[in-house]
């Protein structure tokens, strides 16, 4: 089946939770670029109607992770290592003009409440990075940008980022589970941005923005450039060729 070891899905807001299901196996690699499947496939594993599984497979598409296949369903979105740099450039544009132009109403939304949350989030992030938990970075990796980028208030360059992130994670997620070990690999520098804006500095928030992107780009174009090269000498190897 298309979705290995999913969980029954609650009744109430179905088609988010659906949505919300699929893209976190998208994310997990364990529904592979170029995966192909129909809305009957995803309803029987879920034991739900077709109508939320199209709704929620219409949002994916939306967002870029999912194709439609005329007469033959859905296909998970195949990204290439131009998309990814585009990406990059593109976030990096965008955040780097945030924290430039909103850093002072971003100091003023942060609540004791909301700068304990953020900063919870950078602690666990930065220790799931450090320690190469790729599963656990990404899902507070998401929660960081989208609460810190959250508190500009700007509910668009929210989405934007978001998706954009979601995206590259997507596109990169099957490059680094070929690693062995990704200890000392990843960027860790979230608690250190974090501080960077909650004391007003934009040029230290932009510096370890421009690390932060100049890092993860060099990593993926580094193993992308290896699994081309394992692609010429090992047939069948690939960035999805151990994805169950």
């Amino acid at each position: 089946m298309p979705v290995p070891g999913a969980s029954p899905v609650k009744r109430n807001t179905l088609r988010q939770q659906i949505a919300d299901a699929l893209c976190d196996e998208v994310l997990a690699g364990r529904l592979p670029a170029g995966r192909q499947f129909t809305v009957k496939e995803i309803a029987e594993q879920y034991g739900v109607s077709a109508t939320p599984v199209r709704e929620a497979l219409l949002d994916l598409c939306s967002q870029g992770l999912l194709d439609v296949e005329e007469h033959r369903g859905f296909r998970v979105h195949e990204f290439t290592i131009e998309d990814f740099r585009y990406m990059v450039d593109a976030r990096t544009m965008v955040v780097e003009g945030v924290f430039r132009h909103y850093v002072d109403q971003t100091l003023r939304a942060m609540t004791p409440q909301a700068l304990a949350s953020v900063r919870r989030r950078a602690q666990e992030a930065e220790r799931a990075a450090r320690s190469g938990d790729l599963d656990v970075l990404i899902g507070y990796d998401l929660r960081f940008w989208r609460e810190i980028c959250g508190l500009v208030g700007n509910p668009y360059v929210l989405d934007f980022l978001q998706r954009l992130r979601v995206q590259t994670w997507v596109f990169t997620v099957p490059y680094l589970r070929r690693v062995p070990d990704l200890r000392g690999m990843l960027w860790a520098g979230h608690r250190e941005l974090m501080e960077a804006v909650t004391r007003g500095d934009p040029e230290d928030s932009e510096r370890l923005i421009s690390a932060y992107n100049a890092h993860f780009r060099a990593l993926i174009e580094q193993l992308v450039a290896d699994e081309e090269t394992r692609s010429r000498t090992e047939p069948g190897a690939g960035p999805g060729a151990d994805s169950p």
